[in-house]
């Protein structure tokens, strides 16, 4: 079991509850990272004293920066923020939980930084699944699922253990506002359609 962390996304859904079973454990959280949530932020930072917070917008970091002045914890910004906490020495695992594409470049440092890698993270496998499972391969680190889908696909792949039969896997979605229709209604769906989809 890992014992240090750094939790990209700490003040999202998946980073606070990280937190909470991180403090049950009396894990040692290394970083914590968010985009803009300074109040939560600097509340956290204040229990868990970490050696380095990272906000990606550049004007929280600043505000942040003035409200930990009295604390030994650095405060960085933006994506070389982000890399330096995900490749910071002493922690064992990064957790993933960053919204969008932000999080792919992490994860990469964060492997060849030979740091087993917890992912919340949808958009890195989905846009950079090959380059990561290569760079995880390649620097012999673990990548655990962390969210919903990427559990359950997991736990799936666990109950075939001969991946032989496993050529490929495809994701599909919901359908979303486009559930239901025909292929020829299909046919006539605008970009501004698919666009405005709702986000559940």
């Amino acid at each position: 079991m890992t014992n240090s962390m750094v939790v990209l996304g700490s003040t999202g859904s998946i980073g606070t509850q990280t937190l909470d079973v991180a403090e049950k454990y009396n894990m040692k959280i290394c970083a914590l990272t968010a985009h803009s949530n300074v109040k939560l932020m600097e509340e956290q930072v204040r229990k868990f004293r970490p050696v380095l917070a990272v906000m990606y917008d550049e004007k929280a970091a600043e505000e942040l920066k003035i409200s930990l002045a009295d604390t030994d914890t650095r405060v960085l910004c933006g994506m070389d923020g982000l890399i330096e906490a995900a490749t910071l020495e002493g922690a064992d695992v990064v957790l993933n939980s960053l919204v969008g594409m932000v999080g792919l470049e992490p994860t990469l440092a964060a492997c060849k930084a030979h740091k087993n890698i917890a992912l919340a993270n949808k958009e890195t496998l989905v846009a950079g699944g090959e380059l990561v499972m290569n760079t995880v391969h390649d620097n012999g680190v673990a990548l655990l699922p962390v969210d919903s889908e990427h559990s359950a696909i997991f736990q799936c792949l666990q109950a075939c253990p001969d991946s032989k039969f496993l050529k490929k896997l495809i994701l599909t979605a919901s359908g979303g506002p486009f559930f239901g229709r025909t292929r020829d209604e299909l046919s006539n769906v605008t970009v501004e359609q698919a666009l405005a989809h709702p986000n559940w």
